[in-house]
């Protein structure tokens, strides 16, 4: 009889344990000493608590009633509550058990009695937070380090005349190296055949850089029959886009006038939060028999209808089947799986490769899990 498909006998390996390219990329972390973002802005008003989590770490984010953003980490320093279930008083976060108050450096103050005993000098860690371009980030590394690396720049979203955008926010299950690889890699384009984001697929040009893997294809971007009609095309437009992994972000730019950047969350393992600002040049967008440049107004309003009607749905399949992709991997792991991109094995080499940098320079070791694991003779397939 044939053999039957079995599911793998054992949950995927840690870093410590991979034996191939595969392996390590989905158990790879992401360095801490990078600004991350973690919502949007307006999501996060005066008095108001966000919850949120770098890579096993949870962070509360909050707004005091002077409307500076503090974030330290979410537990409280006597039951170790989480505070982000707590409420905002002033600009302090409060336990909601026994209401002891922790102000934005972490330190700590007990409102009731103290039984005769002198108040304890208590801290709890606090977490460098800023933003920029309607974001919120926090810096879960050194925070020493984050007065010297910054949250990346871009032009077009700064001063008085930012370009037309669009945020697109939303939270995925499975590793964050599975999004990062589906942005650059063009061979998926059957997934979106609905909305047709993009056509054509040829890889000009592969560069690796220190921290950056670039790419360059020969594709349309916005070729679906709805993004067209309303993208304003010019005889100088070579259909060509640049994409980039420039560690820990993504950007990509067509023709100077299409551009996107991603901020990716890794919450743990297997979940994420990313986030997409999607820009394009002012004369860029048009409407069917209306000429020149429109007005502000109706290049926000044109941006809001794109991320609903297309962007969002558009990413809805990402998500669909990256949380598949997931399924498949914690049940096959063990099993072979060719990759034939170029553009992926960069990325993954990237991304294996500042996670070992990361381990080494902090004298951490991704611990192995215990548990009962037959081997397996697709062990070291997927390379």
């Amino acid at each position: 009889m044939p053999d039957v498909p079995t599911k793998a006998s054992c949950p995927p390996p840690s870093f410590d344990e991979a034996k191939n390219r595969r392996q390590r990329a989905r158990a790879a972390g992401m360095d801490p000493n990078y600004w991350y973002a973690v919502g949007r802005s307006a999501d996060l008003r005066k008095g108001q608590v966000m919850a949120t989590r770098f890579w096993g770490q949870d962070i509360a984010v909050f707004r005091g009633e002077d409307g500076r953003l503090r974030a330290v980490e979410d537990r409280c320093a006597h039951r170790h509550i989480k505070l982000s279930t707590g409420e905002v008083v002033g600009c302090r976060l409060v336990c909601p058990y026994h209401g002891w108050e922790h102000d934005g450096d972490g330190n700590v103050k007990i409102p009731h009695d103290l039984f005769g005993r002198p108040e304890p000098r208590l801290r709890i860690r606090s977490v460098p937070v800023k933003e920029r371009y309607g974001l919120v980030f926090i810096f879960p590394g050194d925070p020493q380090l984050a007065t010297v690396r910054d949250v990346p720049t871009i032009p077009e979203l700064e001063g008085d005349d930012p370009w037309p955008h669009a945020i697109v926010q939303f939270d995925c299950e499975g590793h964050f190296s599975m999004l990062l690889e589906n942005v650059s890699d063009f061979t998926h384009g059957f997934l979106h055949r609905k909305y047709q984001p993009f056509y054509g697929q040829d890889l000009l040009r592969l560069d690796v850089h220190e921290d950056r893997v670039e790419v360059e294809y020969a594709t349309k971007v916005a070729a679906g029959r709805l993004q067209d009609a309303f993208v304003r095309r010019l005889p100088t437009d070579r259909n060509r886009m640049v994409a980039c992994y420039d560690y820990p972000y993504h950007w990509s730019n067509t023709d100077d006038r299409i551009k996107h950047f991603l901020f990716t969350l890794p919450k743990d393992e297997r979940s994420n939060r990313h986030i997409f600002i999607f820009y394009l040049h002012p004369d860029g967008m048009k409407l069917p028999g209306v000429p020149g440049r429109l007005p502000r107004p109706v290049l926000k309003a044109m941006m809001a209808f794109a991320r609903k009607f297309t962007l969002e749905p558009l990413l809805g399949q990402d998500v669909w089947v990256i949380g598949h992709e997931q399924e498949g991997w914690d049940a096959h792991h063990d099993k072979p799986a060719p990759e034939l991109s170029p553009v992926v094995k960069a990325f993954q080499d990237l991304t294996i490769r500042k996670w070992r940098e990361h381990l080494e320079r902090t004298g951490g070791s991704d611990l192995v899990r215990v548990r009962p694991c037959r081997p397996s003779s697709g062990a070291e397939a997927g390379t």
